[in-house]
C-alpha cells in the first residue's frame, strides 16, 4: 500500500459517507412534510369550515416542532398550497387509474369526468371544501412553468382525443379540464352532488369539443348519440 492511499479518505469513501448522510436526512425530511401534511388534512377536517386551524394544532397533531414546520414551510398557507397540490396528484392518479379500465377513448373520457366529478360526492366534498376554504380564495403557489392541476388532468386525455380524431389534442384536452375543474368548483361551493346526468352531459360536453382534422367531425361525436344520448 502505497504512503499516498494512507494520506486521508479516498474521494470514493467522503462520498459514499456523505451520501448516506444526506439520504437519511432526506428521509427524515420526507417523513416530517407527510406527518404534517397528513395532519393538517386530519385538523382540517375535523374544523370543517368553521374555523381555521392554528400553526400550533398542525404542528401538535404532527407530533413535531415550530421549527420542523417552518423548515418546510414558510407558513401556513404555504402548507395549504401544498396540500392542494398534492391532494391534485392523488386525483391524477385516480383518474389514471379509472381509465386504464376502460376499453374505448369514449369511455376514458368518461372514466376521467367520473373521477374529476367525484371530488364533489358527500363523502369527499367536504374535506376538498375545507381546504379550499383554507385557502381563502388564493391561488395556489405554483412555481412559473410548472403545470397546474388542470394541466395534469389534461394530460390524461392526450390520447384518448388523439385516438378520437382532435386536431389539437392537447388543446382540446386543456380547454376540456378547464371547463371541468370548473363545473366541479360549482358543484362543490353549491354543495350539489353530481347525478348521473351530469355526468353524462359533462362527457358529451367534453366529447363535442374534439377539433376534428376533417369536416366530416370526430369519431366521438359520430359514436356518442347512440352510446351515451346526452340528457
Amino acid at each position: 500500500m502505497s504512503e499516498n492511499s494512507l494520506a486521508g479518505p479516498g474521494v470514493d469513501v467522503v462520498g459514499r459517507i456523505a451520501a448516506r448522510a444526506l439520504a437519511k436526512r432526506e428521509a427524515t425530511y420526507a417523513d416530517e412534510v407527510r406527518r404534517l401534511l397528513d395532519a393538517a388534512l386530519a385538523v382540517i377536517r375535523a374544523s370543517g369550515t368553521a374555523s381555521r386551524p392554528r400553526v400550533a394544532d398542525i404542528v401538535a397533531a404532527a407530533g413535531l416542532s415550530n421549527d420542523a414546520f417552518y423548515r418546510h414551510f414558510p407558513s401556513k398557507d404555504a402548507l395549504i398550497s401544498a396540500l392542494i397540490e398534492d391532494g391534485a396528484e392523488r386525483l391524477v392518479r385516480y383518474a389514471a387509474r379509472r381509465m386504464r379500465t376502460a376499453e374505448t377513448p369514449e369511455d376514458q373520457v368518461r372514466r376521467w369526468v367520473e373521477a374529476v366529478l367525484s371530488q364533489a360526492a358527500e363523502n369527499t366534498a367536504k374535506l376538498t371544501r375545507a381546504v379550499l376554504w383554507n385557502a381563502g380564495g388564493s391561488a395556489p403557489d405554483i412555481d412559473a412553468g410548472s403545470p397546474t392541476p388542470s394541466d395534469r388532468l389534461a394530460t390524461l386525455l392526450h390520447g384518448a382525443f388523439a385516438e378520437l380524431g382532435s386536431q389539437d389534442p392537447e388543446f382540446d384536452a386543456a380547454l376540456v379540464a378547464h371547463a371541468t375543474v370548473g363545473s366541479l368548483t360549482d358543484f362543490l361551493w353549491r354543495r350539489v352532488e353530481p347525478t348521473a346526468a351530469d355526468i353524462d352531459r359533462t362527457t358529451a360536453f367534453c366529447l363535442r369539443a374534439i377539433t376534428p382534422i376533417n369536416s366530416g367531425g370526430s369519431a366521438a361525436e359520430r359514436n356518442w348519440p347512440s352510446r351515451y344520448p346526452a340528457s
